[in-house]
Parts: C-alpha cells; structure tokens; sequence
C-alpha cells in the first residue's frame, strides 16, 4: 500500500497551509485555494488516520523502540478513526509484550476490545493477543472467557485461522490436565480395602 513519509506529509501540511495563508493575503483567494486544498487534506489524513501504517512496518521489522517513536507521533489516539485507534492500541499492547510488562499490554489490549471494530477480523487479533496474555499468567479462567468470544466470531483470513487451531491444541491440553488433576485428587479420598484411619492420641 501506498505511504507517504510522515515527515513529508508535515512538510506538505506546512507549506499548504502556511503558503496558501500568504499567497491568500499576496494575490486572493483563488491563488491560495490549491495550496490550502491540499493542506487541510493532508491535515485531516494526519490526524484520522495517524502513524499507524508506517508504525505496524517498523513493527514487522522487530524495530520496537523506532516503533513507538514513530507511534508517538500521533497526534491523539482519540482522533483517530475507530479501527487506526485499535490498532495503535494493540501496537502499544505489542510493543509492552516484546518488554515483558505483560500488565501494561493488557490495559492497552483491553482498550482495544473496548472499541466497536468494523469486522470480526480485527476483533479477533486482538482477543488472540489477550488469551496468549492471560494464559502466560496462569489466568485460564480469563482466558476461557475470551477464547468463547473467539469462537463466536467470523474469520475469514487464515493466518487467523492458524493461530486459532493452535489455540484449540492448547485449551484440549489444559482440560486434559485439569481433568488428570481432577482424577488423582478423587483418588486421594476414594476409601480403599481394608485400609483404617489412625487413631487419634
């Protein structure tokens, strides 16, 4: 897909308005008109849109620390449009996991569920990143939850469905070994034979 540098696309902005604005007050309005024109449609891509493309490029290239210096470049998250906010969220939640503050990743996860995302897709990349959170925090309960939300959703790209085959591999291995628990701790109070309980002294 086609990008435009983002410091480019300041420069554009800068020279659009404030050129338009001058070439407004030199010459009239029709002359400043093209300049201001593609001034403020750079400004509004800008803010609706942010760095979030450029961004997810430096992340695929594990460059996380250019990564957040690029995201910071938005202007404010809350400008973006609904599914650019999610994923600078899920960047940021990314971003925390690679550092290993798996807390942080999941407040910036969880901001991500919160918003409405216009396919089931972008939901699920986002539960898929919250269910690998929560089971390397032993939180299979939270997990559980999510991975039934998951499975009620939609997906129709098959990397996504990959990863939810090697999610279903893992919750099968977690009930066979909550269910072996289960077994061996019936086990332990099953009475057997001729078997008496100490007196007590």
């Amino acid at each position: 897909m086609f990008t435009i540098n983002i410091y480019l696309k300041f420069a554009i902005i800068f020279i659009g308005l404030i050129g338009g604005v001058i070439l407004w007050w030199a010459y009239g309005f029709w002359y400043a008109f093209p300049f201001m024109l593609i001034g403020i449609l750079m400004l509004v891509s800008y803010l609706m849109l942010g760095t979030i493309q450029s961004a997810s490029q430096l992340m695929q290239k594990m460059d996380y620390d250019a990564c957040l210096k690029r995201l910071n470049l938005t202007l404010s998250p809350k400008l973006l449009y609904v599914t650019n906010r999610a994923y600078y969220y899920l960047i940021k939640g990314s971003i925390e996991v690679q550092r290993g503050d798996k807390n942080d990743a999941e407040f910036w996860f969880n901001k991500a569920s919160a918003l409405k995302l216009p396919t089931d897709n972008e939901r699920a990349m986002i539960l898929m990143q919250m269910i690998n959170i929560q089971i390397n925090k032993n939180q299979w309960t939270q997990a559980n939850n999510s991975y039934r939300e998951l499975k009620k959703l939609k997906i129709t790209t098959d990397l996504f469905k990959e990863q939810i085959d090697m999610l279903d591999q893992a919750f099968k291995q977690q009930g066979k070994v909550k269910m072996s628990g289960q077994m061996d701790q019936r086990s332990m109070f099953r009475p057997g034979g001729k078997r008496r309980m100490p007196r007590m002294r």
